[in-house]
């Protein structure tokens, strides 16, 4: 079993980018870099602070929250915040009308409107050929 050093800058700064969910080549490009230099910055123990500062600002936090980061905070964080509770009520939908008859309602509107359409269209025909009986 490996263990990495409680300080490892480099690790911290892969763990930050992973639970992002940003890829190495997506660091690099934001950083002006290769993806082999992330991947040599990941496995670096120490990092110079100014590039260390822009490593932070393009992973959206501060040079000391990398410093300081610690995957037991972030799941004692999310463990704290996050309450599992029984969400199976909001799936019990229970709807103040009868379905069916919403769908058999629908069903007689369109009927209807099919049929004023078809007494358009009768209606424009009779109309045409009054015209042409006249000339």
């Amino acid at each position: 079993m490996t263990t990495t050093k409680p300080n490892h800058i480099g690790r911290k700064i892969a763990r930050i980018r992973e639970l992002r969910g940003m890829k190495q080549e997506t660091l690099a490009e934001e950083l002006g870099i290769s993806q082999q230099s992330v991947s040599t910055l990941e496995k670096s123990e120490t990092v110079d602070a100014k590039k260390l500062e822009r490593v932070a600002q393009v992973l959206g936090v501060t040079k000391e929250g990398i410093e300081n980061f610690s995957e037991e905070a972030v799941f004692n964080i999310i463990g704290n915040t996050v309450t599992n509770h029984d969400n199976s009520s909001l799936f019990a939908y229970q709807p103040t009308f009868n379905p069916l008859d919403k769908l058999v309602e629908a069903y007689e509107e369109n009927k209807k409107l099919y049929e004023r359409l078809v007494q358009a269209e009768q209606d424009k025909v009779n109309y045409l050929e009054a015209l042409l009986k006249k000339k």
